[in-house]
C-alpha cells in the first residue's frame, strides 16, 4: 500500500519532468542527428556529423575549452568573494541578520540583462572605473574593460554571488562552531583553525556552492553577449548563432546536448563526491 501511495504522490511531479525536460530533450537529441542544407534546410537523417563537426573542428574546440575556462574562473573568484560574506550571515546572531540576508540576495530580484546593462556603464572607457583611476592617476588612458573576456568574468562573478552565497550557507549545516573552539584551545592559530577545520567542515557548501556556479555560467548568455561585445564566443552564444544566423538548426542541437552531457558529468563528480563524504 505504502508503495502505490508513493508512486501516486510521485505522478505529478514525474509526468512534468517528462514533458518539460525528457520529452524536450530527445526531440533535441533526434534534432542533432539530421542535416542542415544551404539556406536552412532541414534534411531528415540519422548522422552523427554535426557532433563530428562540433568535436573535430579547432574554432568549436576552443569555444569549449574558453567556456570551461570562464566557468572555472568565474567560479573560483565567485567562491573568494562570497565566502566570508556566507560565513558571517551563517554564524551572526545579529538582530540585523534577517535584513543583511535580504539585502544579499536582492540583486536576484533584478534580471540579469538589466545588470549587465548596469556593468556596461561601469565599465565602458567613459565608465566609472576607468574615470576614477585617471583622476587617481594610476593610468592615462582607459583599460579595456568590455568586449573581452575580462568584463564578461566581472559581470558574471557579481551576478553569480548570490547564488553562491545561498549554496554555501545551505551547505553549512556540518560546520560546527564548537569545534573551532576545541583546535584554539589546543593551541592553533586562527588561521590554522580555518583551514585546517573550517573548510573542511564546510566542503559540502564549498562543492554545492561550486556546482551550481559552474553550470549557471557554462550555460549563460546574456551576459557574455552584452559585455563581450559579440566577441567573446561561449557556448550558449554559438548555439544561439548557429539556429537563429546560420540556420543550422542540427548543429545548435548537438552543442546543446555537447553541453548538457557536460552538465551531467558535473552532476556525477558531486554525486560520487556527496556520497564519499557521507562515508
Amino acid at each position: 500500500m505504502r508503495r502505490w501511495t508513493g508512486a501516486v504522490l510521485a505522478t505529478p511531479a514525474t509526468a512534468l519532468m517528462v514533458l518539460t525536460f525528457l520529452l524536450p530533450m530527445l526531440w533535441l537529441a533526434r534534432l542533432s542527428l539530421d542535416r542542415s542544407e544551404d539556406g536552412g534546410v532541414l534534411v531528415p537523417a540519422l548522422s552523427a556529423g554535426e557532433y563530428g563537426q562540433f568535436l573535430g573542428d579547432p574554432f568549436y574546440q576552443r569555444i569549449l575549452l574558453r567556456t570551461f575556462e570562464l566557468g572555472v574562473t568565474v567560479t573560483a573568484l565567485t567562491l573568494v568573494a562570497s565566502y566570508a560574506i556566507a560565513l558571517f550571515l551563517f554564524r551572526t546572531r545579529s538582530r540585523w541578520r534577517a535584513v543583511l540576508a535580504v539585502l544579499t540576495v536582492s540583486p536576484m530580484l533584478i534580471s540579469s540583462v538589466v545588470r549587465t546593462y548596469s556593468w556596461m556603464t561601469i565599465l565602458d572607457d567613459h565608465g566609472l572605473v576607468n574615470q576614477a583611476l585617471i583622476w587617481l592617476g594610476l593610468v592615462h588612458r582607459p583599460i579595456a574593460l568590455m568586449d573581452n573576456l575580462l568584463g564578461v568574468e566581472i559581470g558574471l562573478v557579481q551576478i553569480e554571488m548570490p547564488v553562491m552565497i545561498l549554496a554555501l550557507m545551505a551547505g553549512f549545516a556540518r560546520l560546527d562552531p564548537t569545534l573551532e573552539e576545541a583546535a584554539r584551545c589546543l593551541g592553533a592559530a586562527p588561521w590554522r583553525a580555518f583551514l585546517r577545520v573550517t573548510i573542511p567542515l564546510s566542503a559540502p557548501g564549498i562543492v554545492l556552492g561550486c556546482l551550481v556556479t559552474f553550470v549557471q555560467v557554462m550555460s549563460s548568455f546574456v551576459t557574455p553577449s552584452l559585455l563581450g561585445g559579440g566577441r567573446v564566443y561561449v557556448m550558449a552564444t554559438t548555439i544561439y548563432q548557429e539556429a537563429l544566423e546560420t540556420l543550422n538548426w542540427p548543429l545548435a542541437a548537438a552543442i546543446s546536448i555537447i553541453l548538457v552531457v557536460v552538465f551531467g558529468a558535473c552532476l556525477a563528480a558531486y554525486e560520487r563526491f556527496a556520497r564519499r563524504w557521507a562515508a
